[in-house]
């Protein structure tokens, strides 16, 4: 029921705005509105805290769905409760999330995760923003960089280091709000794809918030991260499942009808395999997606198996969308046409919430781990 609806809601209200939004690159704000008033920004997310109750399995189920729309719309849900919300939940006070939880889970509030900063991107354990105690407030100086959601967030999940020689081990995370003193946003960053979902950098200059905006203990920031980044990167490992299904979608029906030398292309082998190749690979990734949020919603630590799932479904993502393109021909490199925007917007999952290649590496480490 859930599966049908948003797919219902996607076909309907979000796919006939999606070129609009490529061509502003800009959300209209009602659509997020609507995308709320659905509680499709809750529904990772318990009941008792603002969420609709139908865990990571029904939040990746409905992040499918949403894929078969601009890519821009998914990511500034990502952003705002797969990430800055999670990490408020996995590590935050009871009141701290009282606080903050309830309007980012409605949609009413925009939230944004600043991890990333111009020397630590992969190497998030080399952070270099400082975050140093005054009294009963916190003094925050350094940058962030590539921050999803940055131009509109209300509210950002900030880390920080307390000790810029204890590495991982002082990083420490904060809820910052919009309109802090000391807080600059940068302009919008121009992207290859992903247009109308916005990023910016992130200037902290001496910005003072109350020591009850931390978000755990000291130190305890570089843990809080990973384990957000283990559900980010599900939801973002469900969302390329749904645009690859789409895109197959498109390449079957354009194969169908397109004829050349007098019958349709689907005739020939040269297309047959790689829709055949397509269609598996989908299959698999989608099981993938299906049996780590089950697992995590059953308490499992799912690190090892997230970074598979991100791994494959991402790389066969970007395999599905070039064979698209070869499908459609001239017509899949024509701006006209949707296929080409998905094509520039799927390069971008190979490398954010954790590039192809850190995922080896977390596999890597589990494997030979003597744990």
């Amino acid at each position: 029921m859930l599966q049908r609806s948003v797919r219902e809601f996607v076909e309907t209200r979000l796919q006939p705005r999606e070129r609009e939004i490529e061509e502003r690159d800009e959300i209209p704000r009602e659509l997020l509105d609507e995308i709320a008033s659905l509680g499709l920004f809750g529904l990772g997310f318990a009941e008792e805290d603002g969420g609709s109750g139908f865990g990571r399995l029904g939040y990746c189920v409905a992040v499918e769905q949403l894929a078969r729309a601009n890519a821009s719309l998914w990511n500034v849900v990502g952003g705002s409760v797969g990430l800055c919300a999670t990490a408020i939940h996995l590590g935050g006070t009871a009141e701290l999330r009282a606080r903050y939880l309830p309007a980012l889970l409605a949609g009413k509030t925009i939230g944004a995760y600043a991890l990333s900063e111009p020397g630590a991107g992969s190497d998030a354990g080399a952070l270099r923003t400082l975050a140093r105690r005054d009294g009963d407030r916190y003094i925050i100086d350094g940058a962030k960089t590539f921050i999803t959601n940055a131009p509109i967030a209300d509210v950002f999940a900030v880390f920080a280091t307390v000790d810029r020689g204890a590495g991982s081990k002082g990083i420490t995370a904060f809820v910052v709000e919009r309109g802090t003193a000391g807080l600059e946003i940068g302009p919008n960053d121009a992207k290859m794809g992903l247009h109308g979902s916005t990023t910016a950098q992130l200037f902290f200059r001496e910005a003072s918030i109350s020591a009850s905006q931390r978000i755990g203990e000291e130190g305890q920031g570089f843990g809080i991260a990973l384990r957000t980044l283990d559900r980010g990167r599900l939801g973002l490992a469900a969302h390329a499942v749904g645009a690859a299904q789409r895109l197959l979608e498109a390449s079957v029906a354009y194969a169908k009808g397109r004829s050349q030398f007098g019958r349709p292309i689907a005739a020939n082998q040269g297309v047959q395999w790689p829709l055949a190749d397509a269609a598996t690979e989908i299959h698999a990734a989608r099981l993938m997606v299906y049996d780590a949020a089950s697992r995590l919603d059953q308490g499992e630590r799912v690190t090892e198996r997230v970074a598979m799932t991100k791994l494959f479904a991402t790389e066969m993502l970007g395999r599905v969308a070039d064979t698209a393109v070869q499908i459609h021909g001239g017509m899949g490199y024509m701006k006209e046409h949707w296929i080409e925007r998905a094509y520039r917007d799927a390069r971008i999952y190979r490398i954010y919430e954790g590039t192809s290649e850190m995922q080896r590496v977390v596999i890597a480490a589990s494997l030979l781990s003597d744990g």
